[in-house]
C-alpha cells in the first residue's frame, strides 16, 4: 500500500478526468489520499470527493497562506467552523508563503499560530507549507513546540540542518517530485534521514517528479518518487512503501 500525504485532487486541474487520475493512481498501489485544504471556495468540491471516494480520501481543514488575504478572519472563522462540525485528519496546509507577496506576513503568522492552537485542541496533526520562509516558519513552530505537536513539514526542500529542526519539532518530512530533480538538493543528504521521519506526497496538480517535470501531476506519479528514495535508501520501493505508509499512520491516527 502506498499512501499520497498530500494531494489536490479536487483541483479544477483534474475537472475532465478526475476519475480516470484516480483510478490509476488505485491500480498502482496508492490507496490512501490525504487531501488539504485551501480556503472556503474548495470546501464543497472536498466534500465531494470524500463522498465519491469514502474509503480513500482524508480531509483536512485549514486555510493556506497564500489566501491569507485582507477576508483572512472570515476565513479562519469557516475553519474554525468546520473542525467544529465534523471530523478532520488534519489541519492543514497552513504555514507561511513569502515568494509570491511578503503584504500579509503578519496575517500570515497570526494564522499560523491560531491554526496550530486549533490542532492542539483537537488533537490533530498540522501540515505546513513553506516558502521562502524557513525562519519564519521555524520561529513559530519553537514557540508552538510540545509533545503533543506532530505533523508534516510538506514539500520539504530545506538543508540537512533544518531538516534535524523540522524532525525536532515533531514533524515528519513530506517528500514529493523535487527528490527527482537535478537541481533539487534534497537528494543529496535525504539518505542520512532514518526513513522513519519522511512520508511521500505529490501535491498533485502540482510539482510533477521526473520525467513529468513541467506537466499536470498526479497521485499515480508518486511511484516515480517511492523509486527515487528506495535508491536512495538502497531498500525495495515495497519496503520504502511499508515504512511510509505506518509513518503516515502515526501522523495521522488511521
Amino acid at each position: 500500500m502506498i499512501t499520497d500525504t498530500h494531494t489536490h485532487l479536487y483541483s479544477e486541474a483534474f475537472a475532465e478526468d478526475r476519475d480516470a487520475v484516480i483510478a490509476r493512481a488505485l491500480q498502482l498501489g496508492v490507496q490512501r489520499f490525504f487531501i488539504p485544504a485551501i480556503d472556503s471556495t474548495y470546501t464543497q468540491a472536498m466534500y465531494d470527493l470524500e463522498a465519491a471516494y469514502p474509503n480513500n480520501m482524508f480531509l483536512m481543514a485549514g486555510l493556506h497562506p497564500t489566501h491569507v488575504k485582507e477576508n483572512y478572519a472570515q476565513e479562519l472563522a469557516h475553519v474554525a467552523q468546520q473542525l467544529a462540525a465534523r471530523k478532520f485528519y488534519a489541519v492543514g496546509e497552513i504555514g507561511i508563503d513569502l515568494y509570491w507577496d511578503k503584504t500579509f506576513l503578519k496575517e500570515q503568522q497570526q494564522a499560523f499560530r491560531q491554526q496550530i492552537a486549533w490542532a492542539k485542541e483537537y488533537h490533530l496533526p498540522i501540515v505546513i507549507h513553506c516558502r521562502d520562509a524557513f525562519d519564519e516558519v521555524f520561529e513559530i513552530l519553537e514557540e508552538a513546540k510540545s509533545p503533543e505537536l506532530r505533523g508534516i513539514f510538506h514539500c520539504f526542500t530545506g538543508t540537512y540542518p533544518q531538516a534535524l529542526q523540522a524532525i525536532s519539532c515533531g514533524m515528519k518530512l513530506g517528500i514529493g517530485g523535487v527528490v527527482t530533480f537535478k537541481n533539487g538538493q534534497i537528494d543529496q543528504f535525504i539518505h542520512q534521514i532514518d526513513p522513519r521521519h519522511i512520508v511521500l506526497e505529490t501535491d498533485s496538480p502540482y510539482l510533477a517528479p521526473n520525467p513529468y517535470r513541467g506537466k499536470r501531476n498526479e497521485s499515480a506519479y508518486i511511484v516515480e518518487v517511492l523509486g527515487k528514495l528506495a535508491g536512495l535508501y538502497q531498500i525495495t520501493p515495497d519496503e520504502l512503501a511499508q515504512i511510509t505508509t505506518q509513518n503516515s499512520r502515526e501522523v495521522f491516527g488511521i
